[in-house]
């Protein structure tokens, strides 16, 4: 080797050494959830401490503010109440008729446990399978406040995420930024959509240290922890087939169905329920919007639906624009027109 050889050798030695000091010095802000300002109280590890520092919101998601540890949370939600409202919910019978056997499961338990009778291990962790817009997001919601209601978790909150808020691009740093999003969930449930992204992609992808975080995390805060992993019907079941862990944790699966037309004219009716009315001649118009977007598969359900009712507004706006004077009425009213004109069926 001779002299020039060594000293580029020696300069990439220096840029290396430089390059793992850096990296060992940044915060896992670099990765997508900060730590905690300089200066500021770091935050808890998990477990009871860390759900001091857990937010409190029904959408909180990691890189939330944290609030203060005097900030107290609001009384848990009557069972009675959070069961009206998942009944009102258009469609998802299905889904309901599961929600309610696990509640009378939970209560059976608890009353056993209060009893001294003895109990079987109970997993409230749960697979939602269906396409986007089938409301996997809002019964998780749902999900972590009845769990509160019955006492299951602490503070109920739902902390939302992806592969993209989990896997880091480097060795070490994946388990630490999955880390501080259990921190954040300590108490609720975290909710991770299209959980099977985080199967390994190459040889050096960190989804698997992923996995292995969150498992042994359910394992260790199976008090005050739940996990729901979100996704497409086929490609879930690969997921949790994959890993003897997620298959021994993961035993309750809730499939979401399509909406029907019909569920689907509901959900748009209910979006007009907020300062809006249907004219009589606009109500099969829309029908027929639906059942023609939605015979293509990528119409996305009850986002297909708020995507219809918000370009009929883009419509009901334009020609509303061109009126000299506008009353109450017209604010209100969509009419045919704007339904004809929101399908390109009809020019301006």
């Amino acid at each position: 080797m001779d002299k020039k050889d060594q000293i580029i050798l020696q300069q990439l030695d220096v840029i290396r050494s430089m390059t793992e000091n850096n990296v060992r010095r940044m915060g896992s802000d670099f990765w997508g959830t900060p730590f905690e300002s300089v200066g500021k109280t770091p935050a808890a590890p998990a477990g009871k401490d860390a759900e001091k520092n857990t937010p409190p919101t029904a959408d909180a998601k990691p890189g939330d503010s944290v609030p203060d540890k005097d900030e107290e949370l609001p009384p848990p939600e009557k069972i009675e109440d959070l069961l009206a409202e998942l009944d009102s919910y258009i469609g998802l019978k299905v889904v309901k008729d599961e929600v309610h056997d696990l509640i009378n499961m939970v209560q059976v338990y608890k009353l056993r446990e209060q009893h001294g009778l003895p109990t079987t291990d109970m997993s409230l962790h749960m697979v939602f399978t269906g396409n986007p817009g089938t409301g996997k997001t809002m019964m998780a919601r749902m999900m972590a406040r009845i769990y509160r209601s019955l006492g299951i978790l602490s503070k109920g909150q739902l902390v939302e995420v992806d592969r993209s808020g989990l896997v880091a691009g480097y060795v070490g740093q994946t388990a630490l930024k999955t880390q501080k999003v259990i921190e954040k969930a300590m108490g609720g449930v975290l909710f991770i959509d299209e959980a099977y992204a985080l199967n390994g992609r190459s040889e050096n992808d960190f989804g698997q240290e992923a996995i292995d975080t969150i498992l042994k995390a359910m394992e260790d805060h199976r008090d005050d922890l739940v996990v729901i992993v979100a996704g497409y019907t086929d490609l879930m079941d690969k997921f949790i087939h994959s890993n003897p862990g997620l298959e021994s944790r993961f035993n309750r699966f809730l499939l979401f169905e399509d909406y029907t037309v019909d569920e689907m004219m509901g959900i748009f009716k209910m979006r007009c329920g907020k300062g809006y009315v249907l004219s009589p001649d606009a109500e099969p118009l829309v029908r027929d919007y639906i059942a023609e977007e939605s015979a293509d598969g990528s119409f996305g359900n009850g986002r297909g639906v708020r995507n219809i009712f918000e370009h009929i507004l883009v419509a009901q706006n334009n020609r509303l624009a061109k009126m000299d004077s506008v009353t109450r009425d017209d604010l209100m009213t969509l009419t045919a027109d704007d339904v004809l004109h929101a399908r390109g069926k009809l020019d301006d």
